[in-house]
């Protein structure tokens, strides 16, 4: 049946100073809470204001209020979170939240050198990620859902609260008489994710009562699969070559060879390309016979080429 906010509180030890993400939401409000109880003196909060909507001025005013009542310092950033043509919305917000917080991480008003960001994902965000990603027909690292901890941009990354049901957040904040904000946009079914938590999630319950756990020991199974993937793809590139020589790389076996050109896109590149891209791709490079065959084709946000003997790829 999940953890409880203690539970999870009790077995989260991250460095310190730490910065909790905090939106005004119950997730983002219990763990801010739990947190500046913990660690006491020790914790800020930091608040991207997206400015996608009229309510974004009132988040950031309840905000401001909870964190001097609780005694918590808060740093507030205000971006531009619209995404561009093509671009999804979620991944927009995404990119303009991890700016934000790097910005706010070396705001020399942060208590001491923040180098540790919590964020209020729970277990219900967790399973609605993963069914997100079947729905799209996600390979292992959708499936693998979200990471507990990671890196990114000199800062790490935690997310106690991913055995926690949401229901075990709200209610432990009622019991303590704390108010949290409703973002509107969480009810509007247009987005698959609300569609999710508000249809399919109950169905769940009632026809699966231990959903979260095993979702999760799916997603954790993937995401070892995903590791050992990974570790063949170092291994691979470092008798293939970067950038890869074609001739090596046809020496491997077509599953390999998608899933090193799949490794050296994302890491190499931060792209990732479709499953039809990278199926043409490995067509092109199974053709690759010649001195004359000419490979140029758009993969990810770019375009792979052959270069003489090697596989490039570059966004114009």
């Amino acid at each position: 049946m999940g953890k409880t906010l203690a539970q999870a509180m009790a077995e989260f030890e991250p460095g310190l100073p730490l910065a909790v993400a905090y939106s005004g939401g119950a997730d983002s409000t219990a763990l801010l809470l739990a947190c500046a109880e913990k660690w006491p003196g020790r914790v800020c909060a930091f608040h991207v204001h997206h400015g996608l909507q009229a309510a974004a001025d009132a988040f950031e005013q309840h905000c401001r209020e909870f964190c001097a009542r609780l005694g918590v310092p808060l740093r507030v950033c205000r971006v531009d979170a619209r995404h561009a043509p093509g671009e999804s919305p979620e991944a927009a917000a995404r990119h303009a939240r991890y700016e934000a917080f790097q910005g706010l991480a070396q705001e020399d008003a942060a208590p001491g050198a923040i180098e540790n960001i919590a964020v209020a994902q729970q277990a219900d965000d967790q399973v609605e990620t993963l069914l997100l990603a079947l729905s799209r027909g996600a390979g292992l690292p959708g499936l693998s859902a979200m990471p507990a901890q990671w890196a990114r941009d000199g800062l790490r990354y935690h997310r106690p609260l991913l055995d926690v049901p949401g229901a075990e957040l709200r209610d432990w904040l009622r019991a303590r008489g704390v108010a949290w904000v409703e973002d509107p946009t969480n009810a509007d079914e247009q987005f698959t994710r609300n569609r999710i938590r508000a249809r399919l999630l109950p169905a769940l319950a009632v026809a699966f009562p231990q959903f979260r756990d095993t979702f999760a020991r799916s997603a954790a199974h993937a995401a070892e699969a995903q590791r050992l993937l990974d570790e063949l793809a170092v291994d691979d590139l470092t008798h293939i070559g970067l950038p890869p020589q074609i001739a090596r790389l046809q020496t491997l076996s077509r599953a390999r060879q998608a899933n090193v050109l799949r490794h050296w896109l994302r890491r190499a590149h931060a792209t990732v390309p479709s499953a039809a891209q990278l199926q043409e791709l490995l067509d092109q490079v199974a053709a690759c016979t010649t001195r004359g065959h000419r490979i140029r084709l758009k993969v990810g946000t770019g375009f792979v080429e052959r270069q003489g003997a090697v596989l490039a790829w570059y966004n114009p």
